[in-house]
């Protein structure tokens, strides 16, 4: 079973950066598509960046042209870099494979958008 775990997370002003990073601990990282999630307080969870194994990228509306997601095929790693940070970021972010986010959820890891 591939264990996922989430890092990067923090309190950080509107306008401010982060970078999120999620490890994975399976071989077969490479031949999956990944994404990042994220859930607010009170809310669904919702699918904000996704990438292919391929490399190509999709974005959420609500997070175009501010945030970006990668993957290291070689640390078995996707990354999310977060900029412009709005309030609204506020949620507990995951990574998961795609596509149905198969494999078992990690602890996720805290974003907090706030002066």
């Amino acid at each position: 079973q591939v264990q996922l775990v989430e890092s990067g997370g923090g309190l950080v002003q509107p306008g401010g950066s982060l970078r999120l990073s999620c490890a994975t601990s399976g071989s077969i990282f490479s031949i999956y598509g990944m994404a990042w999630y994220r859930q607010a307080p009170g809310k669904q969870r919702e699918l904000v960046a996704r990438i292919a194994s391929n490399g190509q990228t999709n974005y959420a509306d609500s997070v175009k042209g501010r945030f970006a997601i990668s993957r290291d095929n070689t640390k078995a790693t996707v990354y999310l870099q977060m900029n412009s940070l709005k309030p609204e970021d506020t949620a507990i972010y995951y990574c998961n494979r795609l596509p149905g986010a198969q494999w078992t959820w990690g602890q996720g890891t805290q974003v907090t958008v706030s002066s």
